[in-house]
């Protein structure tokens, strides 16, 4: 009974990577990919590269596996194709951004969109899609739906 309860004790713990609280019945594999801008492909890359188990659960990870992974995500050595910033727009190398800067520097790209005036920052300014989506049936937020809509209550 008692090895029960030291297995399942690191389903309670919840560990700190990257400011992201992660819980720790989680594997190493699906857990890190709850970090913004990390996805299932880096994700794996990571646990290839520090030759990590993928379906070691997050809690038995001890302290200097948590620091590698820290350092790894931060700086990660994997293929270009992989880094969610390619080709930067400043400085025209391969970047991986996590976390809050990620969310700046798509907000930038948008900001810049708009400012340039491209077709693409003009669907971003009128809040419509961007890349060739039909929009009779979809992209409706809370408008009215249809041609003919009556308001209730209001009779001819």
């Amino acid at each position: 009974m008692t090895g029960q309860k030291e297995s399942k004790n690191y389903e309670e713990k919840i560990i700190r990577i990257l400011s992201k609280d992660i819980p720790g019945g989680m594997t190493v594999y699906s857990g890190l990919t709850r970090i913004k801008g990390v996805s299932w492909a880096v994700s794996g890359a990571t646990c290839h590269s520090l030759k990590i188990d993928r379906k070691k659960k997050i809690g038995e990870l001890t302290q200097e596996e948590i620091k590698k992974i820290t350092e790894f995500i931060k700086n990660p050595n994997i293929k270009p194709f992989l880094k969610n910033r390619a080709k930067d727009f400043e400085s025209g190398e391969d970047k991986h951004l996590i976390g809050s800067d990620l969310d700046l520097r798509k907000e930038f790209d948008i900001k810049r969109l708009k400012k340039i005036r491209s077709y693409r920052g003009l669907r971003h300014s009128a809040g419509l899609p961007l890349r060739g989506q039909r929009t009779k049936s979809n992209f409706r937020k809370n408008r009215a739906k249809g041609a003919g809509i009556k308001k209730k209550g209001k009779k001819k």
